[in-house]
């Protein structure tokens, strides 16, 4: 595995609210205002985002780890990358770790996960799914 490693979305919470980790949304400024994002206000912790990919046409950030300094998240912190389902997370701990940061994490499953019989989300699994604190954009 070429990052630290994989966490469920309660562990990655987990360790959030320990204080031992800062949560990274890499999402699209779309879905954070329209699917929701992570609230970590109760754990008196923010969440950090930054674009993996831009809306609408899917380009890659070039910034993306600049942007990640930037906002005080060094290289010796413990980074943990949530997305929609656990793709573009896992592109994002790969590239952390590759630019030097040595414990950069993938969030399993992503805010929503994958998709059920219906073709619906954040039903079987995922940061919504395992009743974690969320809010609308």
């Amino acid at each position: 595995m070429p990052y630290a490693g994989d966490l469920s979305p309660t562990d990655a919470y987990r360790r959030v609210a320990d204080g031992d980790a800062v949560l990274v949304d890499v999402r699209t400024a779309a879905e954070w205002s329209y699917v929701g994002v992570p609230d970590l206000s109760g754990i008196g912790r923010e969440l950090v985002r930054i674009e993996w990919v831009s809306f609408p046409d899917g380009a890659r950030n070039p910034a993306f780890l600049e942007q990640l300094e930037a906002e005080g998240v060094g290289q010796d912190t413990h980074v943990l990358f949530l997305c929609r389902s656990g793709v573009r997370s896992v592109a994002a701990a790969e590239a952390a770790t590759a630019a030097g940061w040595a414990n950069a994490y993938n969030i399993t499953d992503g805010f929503e996960g994958p998709t059920d019989a219906a073709g619906h989300r954040g039903t079987s699994a995922g940061w919504k799914a395992a009743g974690l604190p969320w809010r609308q954009g």
